[in-house]
Order: structure tokens, then C-alpha cells, then sequence
């Protein structure tokens, strides 16, 4: 018999466990070579775990479990025969059984009708639930004690509802279960990762507005264009990473990372791009985006988001990144303090865009707004720096044409 033990991958550097999320197999189950039995969550992405041969699987691990790096997980018997579509043997029919007689009526002795229920606490609250009682405007008349001859202790009083207006209830109605469920390894890393920011770094946030009128414009004019040649959208993270990368050549301290006692600067931008997916929030990184065309970036972005969504992402895929753009106005967010994705030292926060009133050359007019806000790492990073990279980022949105496409919009935009 030819069994094959199936052990965990390494998902990437510095891995050395990994959680079994969710079985796609069952326990006796055939499965092909290369057909995925498991997803399995890391502290840094959820993985799929495909079969590495044919045959007939036998789980060794409980979804849930935290296995180590190269642990057996599973055992496909390679020689089992693959059954030729037939469904499962179908259960032999249960022999009904013949209704019993119906057993004689047994006559009892009829009760006494149950006493009312009483509506007011037969006792007196003590001097400290008094209190509460007289804060919460509450007649002690309303409460059951359940001390002694119904005496209402301090307890009675601190969980005695006040009643609904123009209601008789004494306890508010409606369900009140809770569900307990275990934090994936993925969430619990996040969470260590967020409080560790803020705790070891000297984070601040600076607020600018950008005026989105002339990339409106721009889309407008040659989204369907740029669609029918690029076989991708024209949307607004292309604009925002170009402008980023700008900034982050003329500012290079915001392209830079602290290792200890030494500050590391880096000649290249590599932007984490923060994707919400299924498992939490992940960042994949767009290589070298300075020197991504429109079209590059935005076809990245969307090769990447759909793996996130699918599940299919890689670590190396969000492993690096010098600088993080983060989009939660797709979510409606007006203005938030994004959160700093160590170990780089800013992260730039879009929000939603809203149609404001501003004063352009003397005149109130309406414009597309959008607040932009960059936390960053103090320690590194100083004010200075912080607000003149948050211009640069402002002067590319608000003037994309000639700051961001080189006066020439038609071919900045690859058409």
C-alpha cells in the first residue's frame, strides 16, 4: 500500500506555524492531485493547501488546530481505486415501526390553579440599594429582592431596569445570547501588529484636502478609451500611487525604515496597497511602482484584489513594501487616523468624496473634496517632511495633467 504523508508547506520566511482554518475534504474522501483539501491561515495570509497526489484522504488534524511547519496533517492512500461517479450507497430504509396503542389517559388528582404572580418585592431595599434605586428613579415597589423576605440587596438594585416609557414592563425584552468564536491566526497577528505600533512608535497624523475636480474630468473623458486598449478601468488609486511615488522621491525620509539604531532609505517604492478580503485586511504590494505606467498599476491592483478576495494571495506577494496606501472611503469613512504598517514609517489614509463648497479665486463653488490624511512615524520622520510629502500628494491629485501625465494627458494616460 502506497501512503503518502502530506506535510505542511512553508508559507514563507519566518513561518513556522500555521492554522488549519477550514477542511474542503472530508474525512474517506477521494481527492485529485492538485485539487485544494484545506485552507490554512498564517499570521500573514490564508493559504490554500492543494493535494499533492491521488487518492483516498485520511485527516490527521482538527480545523483549529495550530500545526507546525512540516507537521503530517494528512495520508492519501495513492492505491485506492477512484470510484466511477457513483453516488453513496444509500442508506437502508429504517423499518418503520407499528404505532403503539395509545396508553389509557392516567386521571390525576386536579391541581390546585399556580398563585398569581407577585407584582412588588414583599421586602425593603437595604441603605445602599436604596440609593441606587432612588438614582436610577426606580420604586423600590418594582423590584423582586431576593434576600431574605424579599429583602432587595445592593445587586437586586444595580440590575433593575428602568422601564420603558409609557411601558409596564419591568425588564426590557428581546434576545440577549452571544456567540463565541475563536480569532483566526491571521486576526490575532493583526492585532498584535496594531497594538505594537502604537505602542513602539511616536505616531502622528497630519490632515490635508484634495480637490478631485480634473481626475473627474479625466475619467470621464477617457475611461472608455482607456478601458478598450488597457482592458482595464481608470480609477483613482492609479492617480494616488503615482502621486505618492512622486512625493516619496522628493521626501526620502517617508521612504525609509528604522532597523534598530540605523534609519534605512530606500531607492525604490514598493506600495503596500491595503485590500479588505474575506480573512481581514491585507496588503499586497505593488514592485517598483515608480516606474509603473497608469494602466500597469491599475491592472496590479485588480490582479491582486481578486486574489485577495479568492484567496489565493501569496506571502511574497505582501511580503516588503516601503510605503502603504489605504482607501477607506469605499467604505464611507469621511476622515480616520490610518494606522502605520510596520516596519515602514507612513501610510497615507483616502476617504470618501463629498461634494463641498470651497473658495476658488474669490468664488464659491462646488467641487468633488476629498480629505487625505498620513500617519507617520516621528522618530524618523519630522513634521516638515510629514506636511511638505502631504502637499506633493496634493499638488498631484489637484493638478494631475501637469504634474502626474506631463502636460500631455492623452499620452501620460497611455492612449
Amino acid at each position: 500500500m502506497s501512503i503518502l504523508e502530506m506535510k505542511v508547506p512553508s508559507p514563507g520566511e519566518s513561518i513556522t506555524e500555521v492554522e488549519i482554518a477550514t477542511w474542503l475534504v472530508k474525512d474517506g474522501d477521494y481527492v485529485q492531485k492538485d485539487q485544494p483539501i484545506a485552507e490554512v491561515d498564517s499570521d500573514k495570509a490564508t493559504l490554500e493547501l492543494p493535494a499533492e497526489e491521488s487518492g483516498v484522504i485520511t485527516l490527521k488534524a482538527e480545523e483549529g488546530d495550530v500545526v507546525q511547519v512540516g507537521q503530517v496533517v494528512c495520508l492519501i492512500d495513492m492505491d485506492a481505486a477512484k470510484p466511477e461517479g457513483a453516488a453513496p450507497a444509500a442508506e437502508a430504509p429504517k423499518q418503520e415501526e407499528a404505532p403503539k396503542a395509545a396508553e389509557p389517559a392516567k386521571t390525576e388528582a386536579p391541581k390546585p390553579a399556580p398563585a398569581a404572580p407577585q407584582s412588588y418585592a414583599t421586602g425593603t431595599p437595604s441603605p445602599a440599594a436604596k440609593k441606587i434605586l432612588d438614582e436610577k428613579g426606580i420604586d423600590a415597589s418594582q423590584v423582586s429582592g431576593s434576600g431574605r423576605d424579599g429583602r432587595i440587596s445592593k445587586t437586586d438594585a444595580e440590575l433593575a431596569a428602568v422601564p420603558a416609557l409609557g411601558g409596564s414592563s419591568l425588564t426590557a425584552t428581546g434576545s440577549r445570547s452571544t456567540t463565541t468564536t475563536k480569532l483566526s491566526v491571521l486576526r490575532r497577528k493583526i492585532a498584535q501588529r496594531l497594538v505594537s505600533v502604537k505602542n513602539e512608535t511616536a505616531m502622528l497624523t497630519t490632515f490635508n484636502e484634495v480637490d478631485m475636480s480634473e481626475i473627474f474630468r479625466l475619467r470621464k473623458q477617457y475611461k472608455e478609451e482607456f478601458a478598450q486598449k488597457h482592458g482595464v478601468g481608470l480609477g483613482f488609486m492609479s492617480f494616488f500611487t503615482k502621486a505618492v511615488t512622486r512625493a516619496l522621491q522628493m521626501y526620502p525620509d517617508v521612504n525609509a525604515s528604522i532597523d534598530g539604531d540605523f534609519k534605512v532609505n530606500y531607492d525604490f517604492c514598493d506600495i503596500s496597497i491595503a485590500v479588505s478580503g474575506p480573512k481581514g485586511l491585507m496588503v499586497p504590494v505593488l514592485r517598483n511602482a515608480e516606474n509603473m505606467s497608469f494602466a500597469n498599476v491599475e491592472g496590479n491592483i485588480k490582479d491582486l484584489a481578486i486574489k485577495v478576495r479568492d484567496g489565493k494571495i501569496t506571502v511574497d506577494e505582501m511580503t516588503g513594501g516601503t510605503f502603504t496606501i489605504t482607501n477607506g472611503g469605499t467604505f464611507g469613512s469621511m476622515l480616520s487616523t490610518p494606522i502605520i504598517n510596520p516596519p515602514q514609517s507612513a501610510i497615507l489614509g483616502m476617504h470618501n468624496i463629498i461634494q463641498r463648497p470651497v473658495a476658488v479665486d474669490g468664488q464659491v463653488v462646488i467641487r468633488p473634496m476629498m480629505y487625505v490624511a498620513m500617519s507617520y512615524d516621528h522618530r524618523i520622520i519630522d513634521g516638515k517632511e510629514s506636511v511638505g510629502f502631504l502637499v506633493a500628494v496634493k499638488e498631484g491629485i489637484d493638478n494631475p495633467v501637469e504634474i502626474l501625465l506631463g502636460g500631455d494627458e492623452r499620452k501620460g494616460l497611455g492612449l
